[in-house]
């Protein structure tokens, strides 16, 4: 067997494909696939079954997976494990966040980070697989890259020391403009002469996404997006209604809340990094700057700083 097909394997039971296998490890397709069969045929297994989808692993390849997790998330953090050896508060951090609680959260707090920790440098990345509400990676440590995640919705798998620190509301919004033209929703069943901004079908159905889910049994689905720029962009166009995360609707000029998250609800806000780090102290230190980061923007978070703006008044029925 050659152990370093184990490799390609392994890249392409977490991406699911062997284009994104190929991506992730510098090589074209051909190679992946010939790597793949190499090891199939050296096992005697079929691995993977190939569907329209990608690649979906069978029960052997399922096995194979149990097996090398452990020596696979070893050998990701050794890299980390030794820049990580000095003592104190100094060396690099890696976070993940979504895009929102980036920019809205942990940006605003840089400069007092800095300050408090002159030599630790933080590098901050904006990955959906780790940040985002969907489940967390099947294969391997979900913070295979990273040292440490902000991460929207617990995670359901890994060696995981985790925290929730919050919640990030959300509500529902348009521009002023449409509002006028089109009418102010009081309830679920005025969104039946509405358009609505989704999310798309396969968003886990968690808080506000189950709401939009049925809202758009009696509206028009105008639009689907994963990104919530997208969808705040579209809203502010007059494209429709968008549920967006207080902390972005709540602040922006071109939008107006319709419905808060007493209707919508939110997303549980979870800190998670892997059991050994957490004994660093620079990564701690890191942590302990998160936890403080939303607890300065938490009103902001859970949609308590809204100011009720005056919305255009329901147009006249014509008789």
């Amino acid at each position: 067997m050659n152990w370093d097909d184990l490799r390609f394997f392994l890249a392409v039971a977490g991406a699911g494909s062997l284009s994104g296998a190929g991506q992730q490890l510098g090589v074209n397709t051909t190679t992946v696939l010939r790597r793949v069969a190499s090891l199939e045929d050296d096992l005697g297994s079929r691995l993977f079954e190939r569907e329209r989808t990608g690649y979906r692993l069978t029960a052997a390849g399922e096995k194979l997976v149990e097996a090398l997790e452990p020596v696979d998330r070893r050998l990701s953090a050794l890299p980390r494990d030794f820049a990580a050896t000095g003592e104190g508060n100094e060396g690099t951090v890696c976070l993940a966040a979504s895009d929102i609680l980036a920019s809205h959260v942990i940006a605003p707090e840089l400069i007092g980070f800095r300050e408090a920790h002159p030599g630790l440098e933080l590098e901050l990345i904006t990955d959906p697989r780790v940040g985002g509400s969907g489940s967390a990676p099947r294969i391997g440590n979900p913070l295979k890259d990273v040292d440490v995640a902000l991460r929207v919705a617990r995670p359901t798998q890994g060696d995981m020391l985790m925290r929730k620190v919050g919640e990030m509301a959300y509500g529902l919004y348009a521009s002023p403009a449409y509002l006028a033209a089109r009418g102010l929703p009081e309830q679920m069943s005025d969104l039946a002469s509405h358009d609505i901004i989704g999310f798309p079908r396969a968003e886990v159905p968690l808080g506000p996404v189950w709401w939009m889910s049925r809202a758009e049994k009696s509206s028009r689905v105008a639009f689907r997006s994963s990104s919530v720029t997208a969808r705040a962009e579209a809203a502010k166009l007059g494209f429709g209604l968008a549920a967006l995360p207080c902390i972005l609707g709540d602040q922006e000029e071109g939008l107006a809340r319709v419905f808060g998250p007493d209707l919508l609800g939110a997303l549980e806000l979870w800190l998670m990094t892997r059991n050994d780090l957490a004994q660093l102290a620079h990564v701690r230190a890191v942590m302990e700057f998160l936890v403080e980061a939303v607890k300065r923007h938490r009103s902001r978070l859970e949609g308590r700083a809204h100011e009720i703006t005056e919305l255009p008044p329901k147009p006249l029925k014509s008789r």
